[in-house]
């Protein structure tokens, strides 16, 4: 197994404070998808994806259809996706990625964030460098399913490793695999549970208990702001 293994075995992933947060980070993708894709599930393969995350997180079904009826209308503020890199305490990379109606707001948010807790903001491409994008599925394991021979057979499509995790197998592959990905699962009966994009550090750096306590003070309030959806990190 390799490192996306490991670094979702040794990963504390944090997860969002409470159920609003995630519907409203699951509302702005679905408002991005909306607008990009149409609102047709079917002819929209994000938008399914999507719709699956919103399941599992256990969002109710009625603000999922608010939420792709309000993306057609011109209520719907246009959100952009921006990513913002930089260090914090003992040169932790962190990337921050967000969407957002109001750029000013956000970099001001974000630098406010970093030079608080002992850190700073970067240029693009001052981290990024340091970790690999990739896109994972979490998908139900199918019984006598051969993942060794699910992996040979995915190996054209840009899945780099597929392993298994509970009830379920997790998938990860190239960042522009994702669509080649899911049209396989889908036409081979797969249920998607939940798909994403993750950036897996190449190396990761080791530090004291207190150290790590610095840290985790900054990842939490970047992960309080309503204009964040992910952050990553190679703190080990």
């Amino acid at each position: 197994m390799g490192r996306a293994f490991e670094y979702r075995k040794a990963r504390k992933l944090k997860r969002w404070g409470n159920m609003a947060k995630t519907f409203t980070k699951i509302g702005r993708e679905i408002a991005m998808v909306v607008k990009t894709g149409g609102p047709d599930p079917h002819s929209n393969p994000r938008l399914r994806v999507l719709m699956q995350n919103a399941k599992a997180a256990n969002m109710p079904k009625e603000n999922v259809e608010r939420a792709i009826k309000k993306a057609t209308t011109k209520e719907q503020e246009d959100y952009k996706e921006l990513v913002y890199e930089g260090y914090g305490p003992y040169g932790i990379a962190i990337i921050v990625e967000t969407a957002t109606d109001n750029p000013t707001r956000t970099v001001a948010n974000v630098r406010s964030y970093f030079n608080k807790y002992g850190g700073s903001l970067g240029t693009s491409g001052s981290v990024d460098y340091m970790f690999e994008h990739k896109c994972s599925f979490k998908v139900k394991l199918k019984e006598g399913l051969d993942l060794e021979e699910l992996e040979l057979e995915l190996i054209d499509s840009g899945v780099q490793e597929i392993f298994a995790e509970g009830e379920n197998m997790m998938i990860y592959g190239d960042f522009e695999a994702f669509g080649p990905i899911q049209k396989y699962l889908e036409e081979n009966a797969f249920e998607i549970v939940n798909a994403e994009f993750e950036r897996i550090p190449q190396d990761t750096k080791a530090l004291t208990d207190e150290q790590v306590a610095e840290i985790e003070k900054l990842l939490a309030r970047f992960e309080d702001d309503d204009d964040v959806t992910n952050v990553f990190h190679n703190m080990a």
